[in-house]
């Protein structure tokens, strides 16, 4: 649990010290106060690039130093922990620098912070996730195995390094048949296992909603898979069978992936098939109001998933989660969210919206450049 967020020339502000308190959290203020930035100052503390997927460099204040700082602290297993995540400009050759510390002691990368602290959001970039291109439900579910297995990211972009340098070769007329072997190999190994870490996350999932999941609730229930070669490759054999097999598709299709300048086989043309769980259809021919409740129980239950098989709760991050929802499904996923076991962080520009939490919330004044607690 996240007690405490410093800030330093991070988006709109030069600095800030905020203790937070307690395990339900509303950012309240007007559109372009700052909300946002502060669950996206939050999610850095996960594998990737954070919840805008921004460069890091453009999370920079304007009219400060080109870099930034954020330290939180959190308890875990009753200890507390000081992380901090700092971007450092570059100086003319020399490219830009993201630092990671725990404890005041520089790690590696952000994948360190997961031993101490798990994160998962919703956005309202997300909202149009059924309806909009395979790369965008890809993005969104490797981000969902991302909360369970940290090193997910780091295959994904080893496996998408492996394919570019093999459309090199392939462009040049693949005459360094060594090296195109070794990139297919690394490729087809690459490929299994980010195809393999999908299926058992989408899995795993499908099993705790079919397990949790409530009739009666104004959050759909879904019902998924993934539709994918290599998935079903991985599925069906071995780990070094399916690479055998994949890296034989690689070696088979190079003259038709040299046509077409890219790979026609592989991990990243694989979709994430989403239905509404009680009318069994398609999730992208679902009303957008039910697009939105269908969304947010997938991400509850992704968040249950994640505590269950991390033994972390993880932190949640609903930007503008509840605005166009009716009251009764706003109060049906304020309950859900209590339920969560999880600190949960929410934005909103209307505090009567929250109003029915009462004290069991804490509600923070956000105007640009600042955050403080609001009276109580």
């Amino acid at each position: 649990m996240a007690r405490r967020l410093m800030l330093g020339d991070f988006r709109s502000y030069a600095t800030l010290d905020l203790a937070l308190e307690g395990a339900l959290i509303v950012f309240c203020g007007e559109n372009g106060a700052g909300k946002t930035n502060l669950l996206e100052a939050l999610s850095l503390f996960a594998p990737g690039r954070g919840l805008r997927r921004a460069e890091l460099s453009a999370c920079a204040r304007i009219g400060g130093g080109g870099g930034f700082a954020i330290s939180i602290e959190v308890e875990d297993g009753g200890a507390t922990h000081q992380l901090g995540v700092g971007f450092e400009p570059g100086d003319g050759d020399k490219p830009g620098e993201r630092l990671n510390r725990i404890d005041r002691a520089p790690v590696a990368s952000a994948r360190a912070f997961a031993d101490h602290l798990r994160l998962v959001w919703l956005t309202p970039t997300m909202d149009g996730l059924f309806v909009g291109p395979a790369s965008e439900r890809r993005r969104f579910l490797d981000r969902l195995v991302l909360a369970v297995d940290p090193n997910h990211g780091a295959r994904v972009s080893a496996f998408e390094r492996a394919l570019r340098g093999r459309n090199r070769l392939l462009e040049e007329g693949a005459r360094n048949a060594h090296w195109l072997d070794a990139l297919e190999r690394e490729a087809a190994e690459l490929g299994v296992a980010v195809a393999a870490a999908r299926r058992e996350c989408v899995d795993r999932l499908a099993t705790s909603i079919a397990r949790e999941r409530d009739e009666e609730s104004p959050f759909p229930w879904a019902t998924l898979t993934i539709e994918g070669e290599i998935e079903t490759l991985a599925a069906e054999n071995p780990a070094l069978v399916a690479e055998d097999r994949y890296r034989a598709l690689l070696d088979d299709n190079r003259a038709r992936d040299a046509a077409a300048g890219r790979a026609l086989i592989g991990p990243h043309l694989s979709d994430l098939v989403v239905f509404h769980g009680p009318k069994g259809a398609p999730a992208a021919l679902s009303s957008t109001g039910e697009q939105k409740a269908l969304l947010v129980g997938l991400v509850l239950a992704h968040a249950r998933l994640v505590a269950d098989m991390s033994g972390v709760s993880p932190i949640a991050l609903l930007d503008e989660a509840a605005a166009h929802f009716d009251p009764r499904r706003r109060a049906a996923l304020f309950a859900a969210l209590e339920r969560l076991g999880s600190q949960v962080f929410v934005t909103g520009a209307d505090p009567a919206v929250f109003a029915e939490f009462g004290d069991r919330a804490r509600l923070y004044e956000v105007t640009p450049g600042s955050a403080r607690p609001n009276a109580r």
